[in-house]
């Protein structure tokens, strides 16, 4: 039987890429360094997901095992794969590419020159290029002449909300997840025959739609969650709901999507269309998603290439009024969160440097220009225009 293995044995890998690859007849070996998430696999080798949609329907999963990525199996298994998936997370990437490096030379030591294809499934763009460079590190110029021939890196576009577990006396393995899935990965990065997986869509213009999902989704439910912060909600539905939030964070949506349209010649109405989707997903009565979890990292958030400023910046670019984008970055200024150090050492930069010079060293935009001063006018104000 083929087998894949999933980097990464958290929500995301149990309830959308590894649960895909199962059903899609691979055997999925999880790797990962949750040693009861391990072992419970291995014991009962299989786990329930929920799809939570109008109504709740349950998937089971099968045909898997696990390891950890501390154990030299993970090396054999390697040697094995057809493919190779990770949803660990872009800082943990750095971490696993050892690992895949040695898996690497066990396939050269084996003779197994049938292609093996590793696929990025993060938050980031050019995740897997990135992960390949990371390998590379490791190997000679030899292994380096080997996986140019027989390794493939595409890179990938996902998104499905997973949010945290309801209820805490059930099984480890159990996970809630959206109806909603979108897995696309860039045809012309395989290595071999790209193989049939249920729920992978292939393109050729992948950036496209990796922008699609940073300034639509990510935008708009970042900006949800720092509107809802701000007026004391705890959850993205309840913040959405919310009419005068609902109103910015819809025209947000449709500031950045006029670029996108723009920018990658989107249908305009059948992007209109994907932005309703996505305000229905954040009303979705099944999925309890905090706003502090959502709100995370505010400083990540903030950089020039994530999901608040990039959009505006690209919106600004192509002569378009950007007052909701502007509003919901001043919305992130505003976030506090004594639990995450990102929004403690906001919060530090702020008192210590004031909000202009905060901002700008945040986002790269500068105090004095046009776009700094409205974003700093604007968060002395938000509490009047919400």
């Amino acid at each position: 039987m083929k087998k894949a293995i999933q980097f990464g044995a958290g929500n995301i890998g149990r309830g959308f890429i590894g649960a895909l690859l199962s059903q899609s007849g691979y055997h999925v070996v999880f790797a990962d360094v949750n040693q009861a998430v391990i072992d419970e696999i291995n014991k009962v080798k299989g786990y329930q997901i929920n799809v939570l949609g109008t109504d709740v329907s349950k998937e089971y999963i099968e045909n898997i095992s696990a390891c950890s990525v501390m154990d030299a199996e993970i090396f054999n298994h390697i040697a094995e794969a057809e493919i190779i998936t990770t949803a660990v997370g872009p800082n943990v990437l750095p971490k696993i590419a050892p690992t895949l490096a040695e898996g690497i030379r066990r396939r050269i030591a084996a003779g197994n020159k049938s292609y093996l294809n590793i696929i990025a499934c993060e938050n980031m763009v050019g995740g897997s290029e990135s992960l390949r460079e990371e390998v590379k590190k490791s190997l000679n110029s030899d292994e380096i002449e080997f996986l140019n021939s027989y390794v493939g890196f595409p890179n990938s576009a996902v998104d499905r909300i997973v949010p945290p577990a309801s209820n805490s006396d059930r099984n480890i393995l159990e996970v809630d997840v959206e109806t909603f899935h979108e897995w696309i990965v860039d045809k012309t990065g395989f290595k071999g025959e790209i193989p049939n997986i249920k729920g992978m869509e292939l393109t050729d213009k992948l950036i496209a739609f990796v922008e699609r999902k940073l300034f639509t989704l990510n935008t708009g439910h970042a900006i949800t969650a720092y509107l809802g912060f701000l007026k004391g909600y705890a959850t993205i539905k309840e913040s959405i709901e919310d009419k005068v939030i609902y109103k910015y964070v819809k025209g947000a949506m449709e500031e950045s999507g006029e670029a996108l349209i723009k920018k990658h010649g989107f249908d305009a109405d059948a992007h209109n269309k994907y932005i309703e989707k996505i305000l229905g997903r954040f009303k979705n009565p099944y999925l309890k998603d905090e706003v502090l979890r959502v709100g995370r990292e505010p400083l990540r958030k903030l950089s020039s290439k994530d999901r608040l400023v990039n959009p505006l910046l690209t919106a600004v670019g192509y002569g378009i009024e950007c007052n909701n984008l502007i509003l919901g970055i001043a919305a992130a200024m505003h976030y506090e969160n004594k639990d995450d150090a990102q929004a403690i050492e906001l919060r530090r930069m702020i008192d210590e440097l004031g909000v202009g010079k905060a901002l700008e060293k945040a986002t790269g935009i500068e105090e004095n220009s046009e776009l700094g001063v409205k974003i700093v006018n604007t968060y002395k104000n938000i509490k009047s225009l919400i």
